[in-house]
């Protein structure tokens, strides 16, 4: 195996790749990845096999410490493999990078796990390296989703309320009113509710949004001309993930909120193999918010582990295969 660093010229090699592997979505293609680059400094690396053939790469950052992350921008990361790897290859493949990266003077790396159901293709030869290297399990987020091929029926007040809100004439649609959405509701609502602003800043998801047209979407519901509640979702082959939701008091009083997202899980992604409503922690996972996690459940969703790992590089040769 042969490990070199990503640079931007090999940027269409990455990008070709990521399409094709079998973990991973357009949050890994450098588009996406690098429009924060300023914030960032890229330690991506790209795995070789002995035919000089691209067979898996490694989204990540370093810090100051010298400490790898795989990657702090992003909502997920993790090693993205060639479809058709096998285990003992894929282990081999962890193992390289790992002792790359030793020989590099880093000490450790802090993994963040991509969410079993976002794979095409659902394995888990990550977790099982993990439990050879011996990683430190130090945070397990819920995220919080619906399989559609085994679905749980409504809190059935909450249909009542979204027909209630269709009847006072509140309608759902597709927007690309962004700007109206984040200066009225989001950030408003994120400040008063829990003193945070949106991860993205709306320069940020304009450009995203003008780069990943078919993966970047906003749903919202309007009274009127007023959009009261609304919802950015970051779709990929598979899975349709809630990025944000918000809505003013007034749209979770009158069952907007409810009338939207019913919509959505029925009609707009219901072809998709789950629909992930984001996670329902605070504190490094340590800490359940309680009102998210009541309305998810309610809506059919169920709790998937989002883990995150310490890996010391030095137990590399933990993955040795015996001969």
């Amino acid at each position: 195996m042969i490990i070199k660093s990503y640079t931007s010229t090999k940027k269409k090699e990455w990008n070709t790749f990521i399409k094709q592997a079998k973990n991973a979505t357009f949050l890994f293609e450098r588009e996406f990845m690098d429009y924060h680059a300023d914030r960032f400094t890229d330690y991506s690396l790209m795995v070789y096999d002995d035919k000089n053939k691209l067979v898996a790469c490694l989204p990540a950052n370093v810090t100051d410490e010298n400490t790898v992350y795989s990657h702090q921008g992003l909502t997920y990361g993790g090693f993205c493999f060639k479809k058709e790897l096998k285990l003992p290859v894929q282990l081999e493949i962890i193992q390289t990078i790992l002792q790359y990266l030793n020989q590099q003077g880093v000490k450790k790396m802090l993994y963040k796990a991509f969410p079993r159901f976002y794979n095409e293709l659902q394995t888990d030869e990550v977790e099982y390296a993990m439990f050879l290297l011996n990683a430190n399990l130090y945070r397990r987020d819920t995220a919080l989703a619906i399989d559609y091929s085994n679905r749980f029926k409504y809190s059935s007040n909450y249909r009542r309320e979204a027909k209630q809100a269709a009847k006072i004439g509140i309608k759902v649609m597709e927007s690309d009113e962004f700007e109206s959405f984040w200066r009225d509701v989001l950030e408003p609502n994120l400040y008063s509710r829990f003193k945070i602003k949106p991860v993205h800043n709306i320069e940020e998801i304009l450009l995203l949004k003008s780069k990943f047209p078919n993966n970047i979407k906003l749903y919202i519901a309007q009274e009127g001309n007023k959009t009261i509640a609304g919802t950015v979702f970051f779709e990929t082959k598979t899975v349709a993930h809630a990025q944000y939701i918000s809505a003013t008091d007034e749209a979770r009083k009158n069952g907007a909120l409810n009338q939207l997202y019913l919509h959505l899980i029925d009609k707009v992604f219901n072809d998709k193999k789950y629909f992930d409503f984001g996670i329902a922690n605070e504190n490094n996972g340590k800490v359940l918010n309680q009102g998210l996690l009541a309305w998810k459940e309610r809506m059919g969703g169920r709790a998937y582990s989002h883990d995150f790992y310490e890996i010391k590089t030095s137990n590399y040769l933990n993955l040795q295969l015996d001969e």
